[in-house]
């Protein structure tokens, strides 16, 4: 069941019934996630005040969110998914994941594992709708590419 932790009860659905929801997806039990969180809360700032919401999707309990993400859990919408419903739902195979979501629901973009350019590909669309900032990726102090762990653990 997806739990807002911190966005006061609505649904996944109510989220995005006026702008599209940007997510990042993470499992909080790999090292992989724990790599792309600064570079994942830098890309998904850039958006804090556009045209969309930004979330982290996180495949844990609401405790293990809040532990895994430390203040970016107060700081950014966060959707607990323990039992990685939406991840399924969304069709994702690798974590980390950014996700664009369109106002019915559907997947407008999506990049899986950390892959820079396939992330730049998906915000600079988004970019290009919003008529808003694109962020820099790959930018100095971001990881190296790495293909992710399965989504589906």
């Amino acid at each position: 069941m997806l739990a807002p932790i911190n966005g006061e009860g609505r649904t996944l659905t109510e989220w995005i019934s006026i702008f599209q929801l940007v997510v990042v997806a993470l499992d909080p039990f790999t090292n992989e996630s724990a790599w792309i969180l600064p570079t994942a809360a830098r890309i998904l700032t850039n958006y804090e005040q556009a045209d969309c919401r930004i979330a982290w999707l996180v495949a844990g309990t609401p405790d293990e969110c809040r532990e895994f993400l430390g203040p970016w859990s107060r700081e950014i919408l966060t959707l607990a998914d323990p039992d990685r419903t939406a991840i399924k739902g969304l069709g994702l195979e690798w974590l980390p994941a950014l996700v664009q979501i369109g106002l019915d629901g559907s997947v407008i973009g999506a990049a899986e594992g950390w892959d820079p350019y396939a992330w730049k590909a998906v915000t600079d669309l988004l970019s290009k709708q919003l008529s808003w900032n694109r962020p820099v990726i790959p930018a100095p102090g971001d990881p190296g590419a790495f293909p992710g762990t399965p989504a589906i653990g």
